[in-house]
């Protein structure tokens, strides 16, 4: 039975979807936001469309939502300072609150948590305009993948198989960004495990492997081509698919993570050694993306999982107020 089956949509109000935004994945908000606004609207939500990049916050605060899906991705939606305005207008919203948005949105910051929890990711480096590449280098070995620590949907991204190369990589990712994250590279299989829930309630989705044409799951393979293949579920052993559920899990109640998310993993083809990668707070809900692929091989349908986490929308830093 779906889990959405006892909800009263007349309960949830006037509801806002807000998209677009200012990120860089402005466009691929878009996206979601549209399949997000016509599955609530054919539900019965009162659902209505707004474009945090085109309207302001006393344009939000008129409209006396009573709860908001944010289907926003990045800066200005996903790091925290949407939420925090939230609270401030007392709106209750979809997803992780201001701490865990914020820490999620750093890939440095989250790669710390995790290792303070006893969590598994790659060996990185915070590269600045003085940092000695070459010595990066050897320490984190070849190749290596170069980011900016505040983006997402693999924008700004290099792998870098030369030392010689890692200068053109760091200047791509600093354009992007005020600090640029090193990491490790893991030769093996990539996954992603979407999350429900929140604290002991939280549970893993059947995990998602991807597999990019070259190898290369970028930008335009995540949500412009059909050339990327995914498995859901993958072909693994039961006991790796049991841990890669578990550190998933985890890896988003150590951010502090609740309502909906995603975690991406590695599983390294030498040793089975699982790796955490990213946690996403808002990922996309496109007619591509993964949270809804992993939904229905539990034959949840796209609409009752907007339903499921708009039914999750609370504010966070005053309880009995959402």
């Amino acid at each position: 039975m779906s889990p959405t089956t006892a909800i009263d949509v007349s309960a949830f109000g006037k509801v806002g979807v807000l998209f677009g935004g200012r990120s860089a994945e402005r466009e691929v908000s878009l996206m979601s936001g549209a399949g997000v606004l016509k599955a609530l609207l054919s539900r019965g939500v009162d659902a209505h469309a707004f474009d945090t990049g085109e309207r302001g916050l006393a344009e939000l605060a008129g409209e006396k939502f009573d709860r908001v899906f944010i289907a926003l991705h990045g800066r200005f939606g996903e790091d925290g300072s949407l939420q925090g305005a939230l609270e401030q207008l007392g709106v209750a919203y979809t997803g992780s609150g201001v701490m865990a948005c914020a820490i999620a949105m750093d890939k440095v910051y989250t790669k710390m948590i995790w290792l303070a929890h006893g969590l598994p990711t790659p060996k990185y480096a915070v590269l600045d305009a003085g940092s000695d590449l070459d010595a990066v280098a050897v320490e984190l070995g070849l190749p290596l993948i170069v980011k900016p620590p505040h983006e997402g949907s693999s924008i700004g991204i290099t792998k870098v198989v030369e030392a010689g190369a890692l200068r053109a990589a760091y200047d791509i990712a600093a354009a992007l960004d005020d600090s640029v994250l090193a990491e490790e590279f893991v030769t093996g299989r990539e996954f992603t495990v979407a999350v429900l829930g929140q604290g002991a309630g939280a549970r893993a989705l059947p995990p998602i492997e991807i597999v990019a044409q070259g190898g290369n799951y970028d930008y335009q393979n995540k949500y412009f081509t059909d050339t990327t293949e995914y498995f859901c579920p993958p072909e693994l052993d039961p006991a790796d698919r049991a841990e890669m559920e578990r550190i998933a899990v985890e890896a988003y109640r150590g951010l502090g993570c609740e309502g909906w998310g995603r975690v991406d993993v590695l599983l390294r083809a030498s040793d089975k050694q699982l790796f955490l990668i990213e946690a996403n707070t808002s990922p996309g809900m496109t007619s591509h993306s993964l949270v809804p692929m992993a939904a229905r091989a539990l034959g949840i349908s796209y609409e009752d999982l907007c339903l499921e986490i708009l039914a999750s929308a609370r504010l966070k830093m005053a309880k009995g107020r959402g």
